[in-house]
């Protein structure tokens, strides 16, 4: 009777204790911010395979564009699908923390193996325990709490890194983008010194001109065709650059299709400073503090003395008698009060609480360098655009016509040639300059700068 008894209330422990928990098979990922809201993320399983071999890609293939890049990425990336599981991973420890700690049985046999009438079985005394750990000073709800506060920091980090992923995405496509607009111009420029050549050659050959200046052109079209083939090198790594933000391990695609002259105006800073608020690697402070907080009290839980119960029955053979039997066990904290533990955790919260100021700073610096950057390159492409580079054009057009006609020198083309050259580059670099820098301050802010969304978004405040 009383061993059915026993076991009885070892599955009842076991059932009330354990119950039937899982992991949630809901999505594990927190709610994306603005920017990149859209797109699609790796969804990493409740139940993933031990082993599992990693999906092969569908490279895309001819012209692509930012949409697809960001798509392919953002699903692909092994740095964004690490930290996904990590988030999973946080929530697998929160269900461990809710857990009572198990119950322990234990069989102990007495006078057994002495000498005489105790050599054998017959007068044996055998006790059979059940032990239950009691956790005092609400241990497990603030290990639960730890816990959870953890799990939400993995979520926001996870953010983080899905901005950090759209940013370089962006950023890589801008490269590509202006490296092609860069093998273009060298194009262009290429067949311009072969005409160019060609018309002093005619010249040279018709004793209009010395043959000194034939080899001048020859030596600027040498010049132009090293800019070619470093261009192509620059396009081609710029490519694999690209690809490897979702992984690829071959560049199928032709080209990217874009425009770098679309530009859009700039809000204020002070605008931009105020949605830094929302940015994750702010956010994330609060929630780092609250969860010093809670790792604090549960040091101070700790030093609360757990007590341990205990019942079971003894089985006399020698008589064939029972009895039941039933203890607790108190720690005394005598010198180990969890001092330490207590010290540790409030140096940790006072030094989460440094760090959430030095991040502060460190984002509006962060926003002050990529608003410059952002300021700076969009003067300079609008100035560019209306002021220089028709003039320039002009004034190439017209010494190549009057050096056929013989009116100017072939010094006088070469030099209106490369100021024309020069300034389209500068255009090009100055475009690119500022889509970085956009990147940059998008990724601070969470959301696009355009001046309709930032309208919106201040409206629903």
């Amino acid at each position: 009777m009383c061993m059915k008894l026993l076991s009885f209330l070892v599955v009842l422990c076991a059932l009330g204790v354990s119950g039937c928990m899982e992991q949630s098979n809901e999505s594990a990922l927190p709610r994306p911010r603005s920017l990149g809201r859209e797109f699609s993320t790796f969804q990493p399983p409740a139940k993933p395979m031990e082993t599992s071999e990693v999906p092969e890609i569908a490279e895309p293939t001819g012209v692509i564009t930012l949409r697809q890049s960001l798509a392919l990425a953002l699903m692909h990336n092994p740095e964004l699908k690490a930290f996904s599981w990590d988030v999973r991973a946080s929530q697998a420890r929160q269900l461990q923390a809710s857990l009572w700690p198990n119950p322990t049985l234990g069989v102990n046999s007495e006078d057994v193996g002495g000498t005489g009438q105790r050599s054998d079985f017959d007068s044996a005394e055998t006790t059979i325990r059940l032990s239950q750990l009691i956790e005092m000073g609400g241990k497990r709800k603030k290990r639960t709490k730890l816990a959870s506060l953890e799990k939400e920091l993995a979520g926001s980090d996870y953010e983080a890194k899905r901005l950090d992923v759209f940013t370089e995405v962006t950023k890589a496509f801008i490269k590509v983008l202006a490296a092609q607009d860069r093998l273009g111009l060298t194009k262009e420029l290429l067949q311009l010194s072969k005409d160019l050549l060609d018309t002093v050659t005619k010249r040279v050959e018709a004793g209009k001109d010395s043959p000194l200046e034939k080899t001048k052109a020859a030596v600027a079209l040498s010049i132009i065709e090293i800019q070619h083939q470093k261009a192509v090198q620059n396009l081609e790594f710029a490519r694999k650059l690209l690809a490897s933000t979702w992984a690829g391990k071959e560049t199928m695609f032709e080209s990217v299709s874009g425009r770098l002259d679309s530009l859009s105006p700039i809000p204020s800073i002070d605008e931009l400073t105020d949605l830094t608020a929302q940015n994750p690697d702010i956010t994330r402070w609060p929630l780092e503090i609250d969860k010093e907080k809670a790792a604090l009290e549960l040091e101070k839980a700790k030093a609360i003395s757990d007590i341990t119960l205990n019942g079971g029955f003894r089985r006399f053979n020698e008589t064939d008698d029972n009895a039941i039997v039933f203890g607790i066990l108190i720690p005394l904290p005598i010198s180990d009060r969890n001092q330490a533990g207590k010290l540790e955790a409030v140096y940790n919260l006072a030094r989460a609480r440094e760090k959430q100021r030095a991040a502060h700073i460190r984002i509006q610096m962060e926003l002050a360098r990529a608003y410059q950057a952002l300021s700076s390159a969009y003067t300079e492409a609008t100035e560019l655009d209306k002021n220089v580079l028709k003039g320039a054009e002009s004034v190439f057009e017209a010494s190549r016509t009057g050096y056929t006609l013989g009116k100017l020198d072939y010094l006088n083309v070469l030099d209106a040639q490369r100021t024309l050259f020069k300034a389209k580059a500068q255009y090009i670099d100055a475009l690119a300059s500022y889509h970085t820098a956009k990147a940059d301050v998008e990724r601070l802010i969470g959301r696009s700068i355009d001046s309709e969304t930032l309208s919106r978004n201040e409206a629903g405040k």
